[in-house]
């Protein structure tokens, strides 16, 4: 990466979207190549305990992810990337890499971005929509309910106009369910 640069970039896919929690430039839409968004990791942190796992999102090989790719100053930089591995690399479940990201206005810019890393204890694979519900309904971590994490990416997804079947497929269900009594 050339430190000279005068900005360095993040890109988002899930909770990064709505809630990035560091200082950033600008941000806008971005396309990732090679990997897609998966609620792939078994979260015995943010979203759920090693006794009762929640899921979170990772980046899985495969595909493309459309996200949002966030401007920082480099003189925010240090500070950024220990933020961010201090929330993302709890368990060492991502690889941060630096990856092509195709942004809104045209530009090519290499993005630090975390992808899942295949080989952990925490990497749950492509799970069936039922055992995704299941878990997602009844897990919660420091972070707050897992239920809340899925509808609040998937409420911003569709606000960015992201349209992610997988991601909307769930969130349907899951708000159906997740809905106040009507009396």
């Amino acid at each position: 990466m050339d430190n000279a640069s005068p900005t360095q970039w993040v890109f988002g896919y899930g909770s990064l979207i709505w809630n990035p929690g560091f200082p950033f430039v600008s941000s806008q839409g971005g396309l990732l190549g090679g990997a897609h968004r998966a609620l792939s990791i078994y979260s015995f942190h943010h979203r759920g305990t090693p006794e009762q796992p929640g899921l979170v999102f990772g980046l899985a090989r495969g595909g493309s992810c459309r996200g949002m790719v966030f401007e920082v100053a480099q003189a925010d930089w240090a500070g950024v990337r220990t933020y961010l591995h201090e929330r993302e690399q709890v368990t060492s479940v991502y690889r941060d890499v630096f990856r092509p990201v195709r942004l809104e206005d045209g530009r090519v810019v290499q993005a630090l971005a975390f992808v899942v890393d295949e080989r952990h204890a925490q990497y749950a694979g492509r799970l069936p929509l039922e055992r995704q519900l299941e878990m997602v309904r009844r897990s919660s971590g420091i972070s707050g309910r897992n239920i809340d994490y899925v509808l609040n990416t998937a409420r911003h997804l569709a606000e960015l106009g992201i349209k992610d079947r997988q991601v909307m497929a769930l969130a349907e269900l899951l708000a159906r369910e997740d809905a106040p009594e009507q009396s």
